[in-house]
């Protein structure tokens, strides 16, 4: 069974869980790497404050009881009206079983609550499953150069769907 919980600073332990899971399963799939985030990096008050970061959304997918992928949703720095979808990960274990899908239509769901009219995030542009995902749910890519990647030339790439068409439904 799956379950999308939304969770805040308090549930710190089950997100690090997560997302060092993510680092170390995935690292081209990130900007952050696994050591960035243990030894020093692993401190209680420094995954808090991941987490605590202004209007965010943090969401963590549990499939049968346990913690499965994670997402969030943002607002942008640059736009009052957009957010962004950042921190996506799925366990390889429950890959291709709607986790990812589910986690998607959560934050655009948070988005078009705020009133946001659009949504972006940015993926790895050799990462090709997610870019077929984020494709699948009407992202494109907006040819906007994404933040510089460590080999010091490549560039993420900033992926955008519009939300006005999104209906809220409970």
């Amino acid at each position: 069974m799956l379950e999308l919980r939304t969770v805040t600073s308090d549930d710190w332990p089950v997100w690090r869980e997560l997302r060092l899971a993510a680092l170390a399963e995935a690292p081209y799939a990130f900007g952050s790497t696994l050591a960035q985030w243990q030894g020093a990096g692993d401190r209680e008050d420094r995954w808090r404050a991941r987490m605590e970061i202004p209007g965010a959304h943090n969401v963590v997918a549990m499939v049968d009881g346990l913690p499965a992928g994670m997402v969030s949703g943002i607002p942008a720095d640059d736009a009052e009206d957009s957010v962004e979808l950042i921190s996506m990960w799925v366990s390889p274990v429950v890959r291709g079983k709607g986790v990812g899908d589910r986690l998607i239509r959560e934050v655009e769901r948070w988005a078009a609550e705020r009133a946001a009219t659009s949504l972006r995030l940015s993926v790895m542009p050799d990462n090709v499953r997610a870019t077929a995902l984020y494709e699948r749910h009407g992202f494109t890519d907006t040819g906007m150069p994404g933040d510089l990647l460590p080999d010091g030339t490549g560039r993420e790439k900033v992926l955008a769907k519009a939300l006005t068409n999104y209906q809220v439904t409970h």
